[in-house]
């Protein structure tokens, strides 16, 4: 892939504004006696414009860098002193160089730029070679150029930059936002004036009406101004994803070769720009995804070919804007996850018994690569399996830079990694919630939507309270009793927050939602970091933190806390064989919790096409399937399983949110023997279902 050069011209100038008053210092230091420090800070100065200026092919630049870094390396070396002649070579030199740098920033062709005529470029490796004396002050330097030519007067040239340490441009973010959270008070007392303006007498209202009024006014200016702030300083900090994405292009065909294969890299969307705080951070997972994709996902040639593949892999690398951040995707059109290697592993590392492995799906098998250092090979390589896994690449995009990481593949045609992002890591988008007496954050990425449901729609599926949302069971758990905090009897309507990350939904029974505003994340102090289900701190104003939970950790403990509790074991019934089909992870957990607590042995299936596979497989005596499902539907399923001479008289029901009686139609037209709507789901029902069909 050819390397476009131009984006990265100004970056060299600024960088070689940093140079020049060093190299003019330096030489001025040499003149008057410097010591080898002095030498050694010029050499390291004109090393690094020669290497940025080979890297981006400007011929001229590195010529005359080069010739300097002679002369330097035998001064350095004590080869050649710095006599008078060689302090007026040095100058030279440096003058030219400026002139050269000059012409790049206002916009000349590298091929354009002025370079060093023969006698000044001979009088550089031969005053470092000992085997010339520098030319006369007279003579010329530069190859004439007409612009050359036509500027005899000098100028003095500033830089249209500024550098900025980091830690500065980090403080004055930092301040910002604090800036904004007190500005956001002001909203708060603008209506407190406003009640107070009706509180009082008749009389004495108008002088306090035109207060509010205009404190009012003045509030909603002031924030079409802190809109504009708070937008140009985060951009101060903001770099292109190309600056990630490039380096792994080039990177990909070097490791293909190492590994004996064939790769070429595909780019998109590296104009996006990130803060610079998770451009710095991505570049490794992003590399080591890069690495498992080369190493465990592409062929080798010969066998891509027998696939009837194109003998080269092809590794995909996109981001688009999605929302209020970025989504990064990683492809590879490799052979897949070997899921049964992942299956094997997993015995033998004991991550899961035998019974669960068994019964788990695509995607719960997927989830397995993220347990801390798994890998599918047997040996430790320089390219991949070296105990730093995919756990790392989670931790790091889930929990450091606030984002999300979902893996999905098509055996035989490749895998996909897709990291979801915020654009910043400065502000974040929080909703501040009321439990009890506390007020709490949550980051708006993490919240699906929020929901106010009577009590008594919430359905009761294997002991937990259950929110159907969008034909799938989502745990209701007390958000206070998750944190141990007290909790305040609940009414006769509950106000749900519904957290996700990737598939995984959990409802959260609040109190109020307070706000929603862009805050500073403070980091927790050292003895507080062990606070697992605190991401940081936010100042809502004055003096006063909230505490900002982290959702993924929040699942984990509520997977955790639904998993400890008991379910009641009924009677048991004989040990027929359910097939359960649904897409959504945690409405196949609970009907299978549900099932399994009734003696039944469970089997599961994330799609109708997997279900289908089983089905064939090994033999069910009845099938539970949803209805919107990917790659296959449970209508298509069931009337599938229909024309099968097996499964002609197994019973089959259907489980869906679907209410219109055209789709119960569908389902008995399909052939399904009973249809049950998840919003009026009990787990009696179902098993009485089960228990009237298996006889």
């Amino acid at each position: 892939m050819a390397l476009d050069i131009t984006r990265f011209i100004q970056r060299f100038v600024e960088e070689a504004r940093d140079h020049q008053p060093r190299l003019r210092d330096g030489i001025a230091s040499l003149a008057e006696g410097g010591q080898g420090s002095d030498i050694n800070a010029l050499f390291r100065a004109v090393h690094t414009l020669k290497g940025s200026s080979r890297m981006l092919r400007l011929e001229a630049i590195s010529s005359l860098t080069h010739a300097l870094e002679e002369l330097l390396s035998a001064l350095r070396e004590g080869t050649r002193s710095a006599d008078p002649a060689v302090i007026e070579l040095l100058e030279r030199a440096a003058d030219l160089l400026d002139t050269q740098i000059d012409r790049l920033a206002e916009g000349a062709a590298p091929e354009t730029l002025p370079t060093a005529d023969t006698a000044l470029h001979d009088a550089l490796i031969g005053a470092a070679r000992h085997e010339a004396d520098p030319p006369p002050a007279s003579a010329p330097t530069t190859t004439p150029t007409p612009s050359v030519a036509s500027s005899k007067e000098p100028r003095l040239r500033l830089s249209d930059t500024v550098r900025v340490r980091i830690e500065r441009l980090d403080e004055l973010i930092r301040l910002m936002g604090e800036a904004l959270s007190y500005h956001h008070q002001q909203h708060a007392l603008v209506e407190r004036a406003r009640a107070l303006a009706v509180s009082l007498p008749f009389e004495q209202r108008q002088p306090m009406r035109e207060f509010h009024r205009a404190f009012k006014e003045s509030t909603q200016n002031q924030d079409s101004l802190m809109s504009e702030l708070r937008d140009r300083a985060l951009k101060m900090r903001m770099l292109p994803l190309s600056m990630v994405f490039e380096p792994l292009a080039r990177m990909t065909r070097e490791l293909a070769q190492t590994l004996g294969k064939e790769a070429t890299c595909t780019l998109s969307g590296g104009d996006i720009e990130l803060d610079r705080q998770i451009i710095d951070r991505l570049s490794e997972p992003l590399v080591h995804l890069l690495r498992n994709a080369l190493d465990h996902g592409l062929e080798h040639s010969d066998a891509r070919r027998r696939a009837g593949k194109p003998a080269t892999g092809r590794v995909t690398l996109r981001a688009w804007q999605d929302g209020d951040g970025v989504t990064i995707e990683l492809a590879d059109d490799g052979a897949g996850i070997d899921l049964d290697a992942v299956r094997k592993r997993a015995r033998e590392r004991g991550l899961i018994s035998a019974e669960q492995l068994a019964l788990y799906g695509e995607s719960e098998l997927l989830e397995l690569i993220f347990a801390p250092g798994f890998s599918t090979r047997s040996m430790i390589t320089d390219m991949s399996g070296r105990g730093v896994g995919m756990d790392v690449v989670r931790r790091t995009v889930v929990d450091d830079l606030s984002g999300d990481l979902h893996l999905t593949q098509h055996t035989g045609q490749g895998c996909t990694v897709t990291l979801r992002l915020p654009f910043s890591l400065a502000l974040v988008h929080v909703l501040l919630v009321r439990v009890g007496k506390r007020t709490l954050g949550i980051t708006a990425p993490y919240v699906a939507s929020l929901q106010e449901v009577a009590f008594e729609t919430l359905i009761d599926a294997a002991g937990q309270r259950t929110l159907v949302l969008d034909d799938t069971f989502v745990p209701v758990v007390s958000l206070a009793a998750l944190l141990g905090l007290a909790q305040a009897p609940l009414g006769e309507r509950v106000l749900l927050l519904v957290a996700g990350q990737g598939a995984a939904r959990l409802a959260l029974i609040i109190d109020e939602v307070l706000d929603e505003r862009d805050m500073v994340l403070k980091p927790l102090p050292a003895h507080l970091g062990e606070l697992a289900l605190v991401s940081g701190m936010a100042s809502v104003g004055g003096s006063t933190l909230v505490s900002v939970l982290h959702v993924p950790a929040l699942l984990a403990q509520a997977t955790r806390t639904t998993r400890s509790a008991s379910v009641a074991t009924p009677e048991r019934a004989p040990a027929h064989r359910i097939l359960i089909v649904d897409d959504s992870l945690n409405t196949r957990e609970i009907e299978k919790d549900v099932l399994e607590a009734w003696g039944y042995r469970v089997t599961l299936a994330e799609n109708g096409r997997e279900g289908w596979d089983k089905a064939l497989a090994e033999p069910f005596d009845a099938v539970l399937t949803d209805v919107e499902m990917p790659v296959m539907d449970g209508f298509t399923l069931t009337a599938k399983l229909r024309d099968h001479e097996r499964y002609r008289q197994t019973p089959i029901i259907i489980m869906t949110s679907r209410e219109k009686e055209a789709d119960r139609q569908r389902g008995m037209t399909v052939g399904a023997d009973a249809y049950i709507v998840k919003g009026s789901f009990d787990q009696n029902q179902l098993v009485e279902t089960l228990k009237a069909l298996l006889g």
